[in-house]
């Protein structure tokens, strides 16, 4: 085995670790990423000594940190994150809802789904299997903070 191949072994294995790091996590692929790493050092002092053994040592930890922390700062990985934002909040039913009211799906109502009574959206529970968009809905009752709804049949 020639030092290009080891260095490749090496190379696959950091790969694997910034593949764990970034896409998938759970800490298997980066095992095996230390593993090919620690199998490229172990070669290298079996084949050519304890001094190149030693280099490569330095030469792994060197690279693996300097990878690190370019790829912390790079503005590309930036682009690979979720940033996204939850705004929305739990319904907070007013005291003008009551069983009863009369409303609109204003989306379809798959168990669940969004439904507007006068002015006011909030998110509701079908006790049906399904309702379409901009059926006739009716408030059947409301438990803590879930509006439960039926289709009214006209």
């Amino acid at each position: 085995m020639n030092i290009g191949s080891i260095i490749l072994i090496i190379l696959v294995g950091l790969l694997l670790m910034i593949l764990d790091f970034l896409v998938i996590p759970g800490g298997v692929v980066a095992i095996f990423g230390v593993l090919c790493m620690i199998a490229g050092i172990i070669t290298t002092y079996v084949l050519y000594g304890a001094t190149a053994g030693t280099i490569m040592i330095f030469a792994v930890a060197i690279v693996t940190l300097l990878s690190f922390y370019f790829m912390m700062r790079t503005k590309t990985w930036r682009k690979l994150q979720l940033n996204t934002q939850i705004d929305s909040k739990m319904n907070e039913i007013s005291e003008q809802l009551k069983p009863g009211d009369a409303g609109v799906a204003l989306s379809r109502l798959a168990q669940k789904g969004t439904g507007l009574f006068g002015d006011q959206k909030v998110e509701v529970t079908s006790v049906q299997d399904f309702v379409d968009v901009n059926t006739p809905i009716e408030i059947v009752k409301i438990e803590q903070n879930e509006i439960f709804v039926k289709p009214i049949n006209s």
